[in-house]
């Protein structure tokens, strides 16, 4: 019978000792090599597996005890050991009497794994002797980095890069986590970290979606934003429809947002008309408001209108450039 080597693969991510059925039979009943002792070495012995960390080549070493137990099991490193992989295919490639190779994961990552990868990588980073220049940011100061990052996001979005996209969220995602590293800095009574901020996400979407996680009832889509609705109004307990809207947003934005929760609510409050206003700039502004209203009843987006208009005018005034030579 052939000897047998099994690479064993499993993931860091996962608490050591959550390995399937087969990965926990193959340990048990095989000797086992790993390149070094770890948690999981200590799990396998735990369990009655014999686990052994050889001294010189690995690659001889299972060989060897293929051959003289005719099975052997390599614990992969926390990266898989694909070099040794690789090394030990080679030589079963070049001489294939001496055993067959099988590759068996043990665990796998979950769904979102990677972020606690990022979670440890920026915990690294905002921590003494990591990086000087994330130690020294407040909220404050990286505020202005949190817009730039979503309008780059946004930018992707009207591209219809989704590669782009796809790093421009990575970049979005960097943010909320160098806030919650930064956050656990702050005194005691005040701090919180990543985990409350995913808790808190949780929480928010179980509550306003009990069409999926409380058997509620709601099946068209004008009946789960109500219900969206009244469960926020339930949980901020605001005074005005008009309540949590960012002062900060673009001014045309702004202006569809209000007019946008104006009409959810059934007030026809109607904007003012240009030619009653006392200065320009008021005559300027009541224009402009009246333009939204009219963008809303056509159903278009005025803040993504006006951009559009405003890079076609951008490559207008590039091509003059390169046509007069100027730059």
């Amino acid at each position: 019978m052939t000897a047998r080597i099994v690479l064993l693969v499993t993931s860091p991510r996962l608490p050591v000792g959550l390995l399937t059925a087969a990965a926990w039979d193959v340990v048990r009943g095989n000797p086992v090599l790993a390149g070094a002792e770890s948690e999981l070495t200590v799990a396998v012995r735990a369990a009655g597996g014999a686990v052994t960390v050889p001294d010189g080549p690995a690659t001889q070493a299972l060989l060897d005890a293929a051959a003289a137990h005719g099975a052997v099991v390599w614990l992969a490193g926390p990266v898989g050991d694909e070099t040794l992989a690789r090394e030990l295919g080679l030589r079963l490639a070049r001489e294939p009497g001496l055993a067959e190779l099988e590759l068996m994961y043990g665990s796998w990552d979950p769904p979102g794994a990677r972020l606690l990868d990022a979670v440890e990588v920026m915990d690294r980073l905002a921590s003494p002797g990591g990086d000087p220049w994330k130690r020294a940011q407040t909220h404050r100061s990286l505020a202005g980095f949190l817009i730039e990052e979503c309008y780059e996001a946004y930018d992707a979005i009207g591209d219809d890069d989704t590669d782009a996209l796809r790093e421009e969220l990575g970049d979005v995602l960097l943010q909320v986590l160098l806030h919650a590293r930064l956050a656990e800095e702050l005194p005691e009574g005040e701090r919180w970290n990543v985990d409350d901020v995913a808790g808190g996400l949780v929480d928010k979407m179980v509550r306003r979606n009990p069409h999926v996680f409380a058997g509620d009832q709601a099946v068209t889509l004008d009946e789960i934003t109500a219900n969206w609705e009244r469960i926020k109004r339930e949980e901020k307990a605001r005074d005005s429809v008009l309540d949590g809207i960012a002062p900060s947003l673009p001014a045309l934005a702004l202006a569809s947002k209000i007019l946008e929760r104006a009409a959810r609510a059934g007030l026809a409050v109607p904007p003012p008309p240009a030619d009653s206003q006392a200065d320009p700039e008021a005559r300027l502004g009541a224009s402009l408001l009246a333009a939204v209203v009219a963008a809303r009843e056509a159903g278009l987006d005025p803040e993504a209108a006006l951009r559009r208009a405003a890079l076609a005018y951008a490559d207008a005034v590039r091509a003059a450039e390169r046509a007069t030579g100027t730059d």
